[in-house]
C-alpha cells in the first residue's frame, strides 16, 4: 500500500488549485487511519501532516493520545516529530498533559544530550503552575551539564517556569548567579543569563545590584553586541538606584559610541544614557556638555544615513527626549530634522513635527512656522487611494511562479520606475497636528518666542484656508468641551488664538480686529475659507465676539453687520450662532449709540437697522437650540422697544436734536464699563465659599412629605373636568384682540390710566344697604358651585392668608368687593419682557501681553490647571501571553517567608469560598428552626456523607398529617420547605 509523506501532501496541495478544501478533507482521512497504525514509522509520518494542516487551521486536538505515542518512541526522529506536535498543539490545560509529565522528567535525565533538549524546548510551550513545581527538581541539575546548549536551554526553560509560577525562582536563583559570576563560563550561557536578568530587573532592580561588578566586567568586555544591549537596557534600570553608577558608566558608554560601527547598539547607548538620567545628573557640567554633543551628532548621522527609515525614527525619538533638557543642541541641527518634515513616510514625519515644537526659539520660530505652512499649501491632500492599507496594486512587478517542481518559472516582470517631483499627500490627521504645533509653537509660555504679532495675526488668517473638512457628528455641538471640538475641528483652536491675542495684547487689538472683520465678511469667505467642505467654520463665533466686544476698533462695522445678518448665518453651529446674536446687539449698540445730533436721515437709517436686525431674530425664537432661542427672544424684544423709541423720537435738521436716552445710554450701558481679562486656570479654587451656605441643609425639609402628598393626590373624573373647565379654559365673554399692541403702547396707556380703577383710589362707596344686598346674591350663586370657598368655611376670615392682609392694612377687614375688576387684554404675540442686563466685565489692569490673573497674590498653583484624577495605568500585556505579575512580588534575597500577590489572592478567594458555605448553613439551619415553628415538614436533599447538626424531618404539630408533594425545582440555594 502506497503511503504519503508530507512532500506528497505538499505537491498535491500546489496540483489541487481551486479544490484545496476537498484534497484537505481526504487528507485528513487517510491520516486518521494511518496514525493508528502499530507501525511507529507510519505513525509519525501521519502525525507529521496532521501538525503541518494544523498550521492552516484545521484542528488537531483528537490527536493529543497520539503525540504521546510518538513522542515516547525510541527512535530520535520519530520522538523529535513527536515533540515538534506536542509544541503545536499542547496547552497547559489540555487533558492528556498529565501523563507527558513522567515522559518529560524520563527524557530531561536521558544520557544522549539530543535528547535532552526536546523536553528542554517543548517545556516553555506547554507548562503549567503544577507541572512548573514538579519539573523543577529534574531542571536544575541540567545547569551544571557538560554541554553549554543544554545549560543555555535550561536557563532559558527556567524562566518560562518562573512566568507561570514565580516561587521556581527563588531555589534556581543561586545556581543561575554561579553560572553568571563563573568568568570561564561559555559566552553563549552567559549571554542567555543576561537575557533573564534584563527580563527580570524591570520588575525589581533592587534585587540585581549586587551584580553590578560582574555585569560591567562583561559590558567592558564587548565581543557580543546583543548582549551589551542587554547590558545597557539592564543599566538603566540600575543608576536611578545606585547613582555611583553614573561615573563609573560613563567613560565606557562613551567609548562605544565613538566607536562601535553597528548603529543599533550606537542607539541604545544613547538611549541608556537618556533613560538611565546619566545625561540629567551631569547637565550643567563640561563634560555632560560634550557627551549632549557627541550623542546629538551621532543622532545626525543616523538622520543623514539613505534609505534606512528605522534609523530615522528611531533617531527622531531621541532627539525628543533630549530636547527637553538640551533644546539649544538640537536646534543646531534643524536643517535634518526639518527635511524629515517632508519624508514619505508618513510616521517619520510625525516624529519630526513633535520634535519641532521642542526645539523652537524666537530666533527660530518663523522659519519653522513658515515651513510648515508651505508644506500644508504646497501638498495635496492625501485620499482613499493614497491610503496603503486600501492599496491593491502589485508596484513590484509580477513574480513568476511555477506550478510544479518540473515547471520553470518565467521571466519577471518589473514596471519601469516613476519618479515625482510633487510632494507626497498629506492625510488629513497630519493636517490638524501641524495646526496644532504651529499654534503651540507661537503660543508657547505666553507668545514667549514671538516679537512680530502682525505676523502671527497673519498666520492665523492663513491657517484657516489649510484646515481640512469636519465630518458631521451626531453628538450635539452644545454638549461638547473646548477639548472636544478641537480634536473634531482645529478651527475652534484658530479661533481660540485669534481671540487670545485679542484680549492679551491690547496694542493688537485694532489688527486683530481686522483680521476678525476679514473673515467675517461675506465677501471674502470665498478666498479666506477651503474652497471644498465646511474647513474653518469654527473661527466664525471666535470671529464675532472680538467684533462685538471690539467694535471700536473695526473700520466698517455696518459691513460687518451686514455680513453676520446674512442667511448663512443662520446655518452655523449653534454656539457659534449664540456668539454671533450677542455680537449683533453689540455691533447695533455701538452703531446707533453715537450723540451726535438726531437728524431724520439718522432717524431713517437707524429704524431700516433695527427693523433688518429685528427681521433676523424673529425666526431664531423659535430655534431648537435653548441658547440661541433664549437670546433671540431677549434681544428681539429689547430691539423691538428701541425700533419704537426711534421711530417715535423727534428729529431735526436745523437746531441739536438728541437722540433717544435709549439708544444712547440704557444699551451701551450693558456692555460698556469693565473690561475683560484672562483668568489662570487655577484661580477658582482660590476663591472662598460663603460662611453662611450649607450645602447639606435641605432647602425644604418637608419635601418627602410634599411630594408624597401630591402623588396621593388623586381627583375623580368629575372633579378633573371642572377643574380643567375652570382654570384652562377662557370664558366666552372675554374677547381678545387679535390687533398687536406694542409694548411701549402698552407702557404709556398704563401710565395713563385712571387712578381711580385701583382698589387705593376707589369708586364711591355704596352704602351698607347695597353692599349686604351683593353679598347675599353672591352667596346663592355660588352655593352650589364645589370651587367656591364660603366665608363661613375654615379658610375665611381665620386663614393664615386672612391675617396677613388684615395685619398689613391696619388691622381693618378688607372689601373684597371694592376690588375693582379690570379687563386683561391677552394677544397672540409678543407680551412685556423685561431684558436681563449682561453681566459687567471684571475690571483688570492693562498691560502689552496680560498674563493670567490669580486670586489671593499668590499665583504658583493657581497658573496650573485642576489637576486632573489619574487614570490607573493597563496592565502591560505579556508577549507570551503569561500574567507575570507575581514576579514583582518575589524577592530573590532573604528567606521565603514572603508571601506572593498570587498566593494572597488564592488564600483570599479560599477564605471568601469558606464564608460563603458557612452563611449557606446558618441559612439552612434557621430555615429549619422557621419550618418547624411553623409546623411543616422538613425534607432534606439526599447527600452522600450527612453533616453534624443536620435534625431529620419531623412534624411538630399534632394532628396534622404530612401529604407528599411533587419535588419542585429549587431557585435558591436552601432546603426545600414544603407546607404540612
Amino acid at each position: 500500500m502506497f503511503e504519503k509523506s508530507l512532500y506528497d501532501l505538499i505537491r498535491g496541495l500546489r496540483n489541487h488549485k481551486g479544490n484545496e478544501k476537498e484534497y484537505i478533507q481526504e487528507s485528513l482521512r487517510e491520516c486518521r487511519k494511518e496514525i493508528r497504525s502499530q507501525d511507529m514509522n507510519l505513525k509519525a509520518t501521519a502525525l507529521l501532516k496532521i501538525t503541518y494542516l494544523e498550521m492552516f487551521g484545521y484542528d488537531m486536538s483528537w490527536a493529543s493520545f497520539n503525540v504521546l505515542e510518538v513522542m515516547s518512541s525510541q527512535i530520535y526522529g520519530q520522538k523529535k516529530v513527536g515533540y515538534l506536535a506536542a509544541i503545536q498543539s499542547f496547552r497547559p490545560d489540555t487533558e492528556v498533559l498529565m501523563l507527558a509529565e513522567n515522559l518529560l522528567k524520563k527524557d530531561l535525565t536521558s544520557p544522549t544530550p539530543v535528547v535532552i533538549t526536546l523536553p528542554l524546548v517543548a517545556i516553555p510551550h506547554v507548562v503549567n503552575p503544577s507541572m512548573a513545581n514538579s519539573l523543577l527538581s529534574d531542571l536544575l541539575p541540567r545547569l551544571t551539564h557538560s554541554h553549554a546548549a543544554i545549560r543555555k536551554k535550561t536557563i532559558v526553560t527556567l524562566y518560562r517556569l518562573a512566568l507561570v509560577y514565580p516561587e521556581t525562582l527563588r531555589p534556581a536563583w543561586p545556581k543561575i548567579k554561579e553560572r553568571l559570576q563563573d568568568e570561564n563560563e561559555d559566552p553563549s550561557v552567559t549571554s542567555a543569563i543576561v537575557n533573564v536578568v534584563c527580563e527580570l530587573g524591570w520588575r525589581r532592580p533592587q534585587d540585581f545590584l549586587p551584580l553590578a561588578p560582574r555585569l560591567f566586567d562583561l559590558l567592558v568586555a564587548g565581543g557580543n553586541n546583543w548582549m551589551a544591549i542587554k547590558l545597557i537596557k539592564l543599566f538603566a534600570t540600575l543608576t536611578p538606584l545606585e547613582p555611583r553608577l553614573i561615573k563609573k558608566l560613563l567613560p565606557p558608554l562613551t567609548t562605544i559610541i565613538k566607536t562601535t560601527p553597528a548603529m543599533s547598539l550606537l542607539y541604545e547607548c544613547i538611549h541608556g544614557i537618556i533613560q538611565g538620567g546619566i545625561l540629567d545628573s551631569i547637565e550643567g557640567t563640561t563634560e555632560g556638555e560634550e557627551v549632549a554633543r557627541l550623542c546629538v551628532g551621532k543622532l545626525r548621522s543616523m538622520l543623514v544615513v539613505e534609505g534606512d527609515p528605522n534609523l530615522k525614527f528611531v533617531a527622531l525619538l531621541a532627539f525628543q527626549k533630549i530636547v527637553t533638557s538640551h533644546p539649544h543642541l538640537v536646534s543646531l541641527h534643524q536643517d535634518v530634522i526639518l527635511e524629515c518634515i517632508d519624508d514619505p513616510d508618513i510616521s517619520i514625519r510625525m516624529r519630526a513635527l513633535d520634535l519641532a515644537v521642542g526645539m523652537v526659539n524666537p530666533e527660530n520660530v518663523a522659519m519653522i512656522v513658515e515651513r510648515l505652512l508651505r508644506q500644508l499649501f504646497e501638498a495635496p491632500v492625501a485620499t482613499a487611494a493614497d491610503d496603503i492599507t486600501n492599496d491593491r496594486g502589485m508596484h513590484n512587478g509580477v513574480e513568476p511562479a511555477a506550478d510544479s517542481d518540473d515547471e520553470g518559472a518565467g521571466e519577471a516582470l518589473r514596471p519601469a520606475e516613476r519618479k515625482s517631483s510633487l510632494p507626497p499627500p498629506l492625510p488629513e490627521e497630519y493636517r490638524v497636528n501641524a495646526i496644532r504645533s504651529i499654534l503651540e509653537i507661537c503660543s508657547r509660555d505666553t507668545y514667549a518666542n514671538l516679537s512680530d504679532f502682525d505676523w502671527y495675526l497673519d498666520v492665523l488668517v492663513k491657517l484657516v484656508k489649510a484646515c481640512p473638512t469636519v465630518q458631521p457628528s451626531s453628538t450635539n455641538d452644545d454638549s461638547l468641551s473646548d477639548d472636544s471640538r478641537d480634536n473634531r475641528d482645529i478651527s475652534y483652536a484658530i479661533g481660540r488664538e485669534l481671540q487670545n491675542v485679542a484680549v492679551r495684547v491690547k496694542s493688537m487689538r485694532t489688527e486683530a480686529a481686522a483680521a476678525a472683520q476679514f473673515l467675517l465678511l461675506t465677501d471674502s469667505r470665498d478666498k479666506l475659507f477651503p474652497a471644498h467642505g465646511n474647513g474653518g467654520r469654527g473661527v466664525l463665533g471666535y470671529c464675532a465676539w472680538i467684533a462685538g466686544e471690539y467694535a471700536p476698533f473695526l473700520t466698517s462695522p455696518e459691513a460687518v453687520l451686514d455680513s453676520l445678518l446674512h442667511s448663512s448665518t443662520t446655518r452655523l453651529p449653534p454656539p457659534t450662532l449664540a456668539i454671533s446674536i450677542h455680537a449683533i446687539l453689540k455691533l447695533v449698540t455701538h452703531i446707533c449709540g453715537s450723540g451726535m445730533t438726531w437728524t431724520p436721515h439718522r432717524r431713517t437709517t437707524t429704524a431700516l437697522l433695527l427693523a433688518k436686525t429685528i427681521h433676523f431674530l424673529e425666526p431664531l425664537a423659535s430655534h431648537p437650540a435653548l441658547e440661541v432661542q433664549e437670546r433671540a427672544v431677549e434681544y428681539l424684544e429689547l430691539l423691538r422697544l428701541a425700533a419704537e423709541a426711534a421711530t417715535g423720537h423727534p428729529a431735526s435738521d436745523e437746531a441739536f436734536a438728541e437722540p433717544p436716552l435709549l439708544l444712547t445710554q440704557a444699551l451701551p450701558a450693558l456692555f460698556t464699563g469693565m473690561e475683560l481679562n484672562p483668568v489662570a486656570p487655577g484661580a477658582l479654587r482660590k476663591v472662598p465659599p460663603p460662611a453662611d451656605i450649607d450645602l447639606d441643609a435641605p432647602i425644604n425639609p418637608n419635601l418627602a412629605a410634599i411630594l408624597r402628598a401630591a402623588e396621593e393626590d388623586d381627583l375623580s373624573e368629575e372633579l378633573q373636568d371642572g377643574f380643567e373647565i375652570f382654570y384652562k379654559q377662557r370664558p366666552e365673554g372675554i374677547a381678545i384682540s387679535d390687533s398687536a399692541v406694542s409694548a411701549a403702547a402698552r407702557l404709556e396707556a398704563a401710565l395713563k390710566s385712571d387712578l381711580s380703577s385701583s382698589y387705593q383710589n376707589p369708586s364711591p362707596v355704596e352704602d351698607d344697604a347695597t353692599t349686604a344686598r351683593r353679598r347675599a346674591e353672591r352667596r346663592e350663586r355660588y352655593k352650589d358651585d364645589p370651587f367656591y370657598i364660603a366665608s363661613d368655611e375654615d379658610s375665611g376670615s381665620g386663614s393664615q392668608m386672612h391675617r396677613i392682609i388684615k395685619n398689613s392694612n391696619g388691622g381693618e377687614e378688607i372689601d373684597i368687593d371694592a376690588i375693582p375688576i379690570m379687563d386683561l387684554e391677552l394677544e397672540h404675540g409678543e407680551l412685556l419682557r423685561a431684558a436681563a442686563p449682561a453681566k459687567k466685565k471684571a475690571s483688570r489692569r492693562r498691560v502689552e501681553i496680560v498674563a493670567d490673573e490669580n486670586l489671593g497674590g499668590d499665583g504658583e498653583d493657581a497658573s496650573r490647571p485642576d489637576p486632573v484624577r489619574p487614570v490607573p495605568a493597563r496592565g502591560k500585556k505579556s508577549v507570551l501571553l503569561v500574567d507575570s505579575s507575581g514576579l514583582g512580588s518575589l524577592s530573590l534575597e532573604g528567606d521565603s517567608g514572603g508571601t506572593l500577590d498570587i498566593e494572597q489572592r488564592e488564600a483570599e478567594e479560599k477564605a471568601l469560598r469558606e464564608v460563603e458555605r458557612l452563611r449557606l448553613e446558618m441559612q439552612r439551619a434557621s430555615e429549619r428552626i422557621q419550618a418547624k415553628e411553623e409546623g411543616v415538614v422538613v425534607r432534606k436533599k439526599k447527600k452522600k456523607r450527612g453533616k453534624e447538626g443536620d435534625a431529620p424531618p419531623v412534624a411538630v404539630e399534632e394532628g396534622v398529617a404530612a401529604k407528599p408533594k411533587k419535588k419542585k425545582r429549587q431557585i435558591d440555594m436552601t432546603d426545600a420547605a414544603v407546607p404540612a
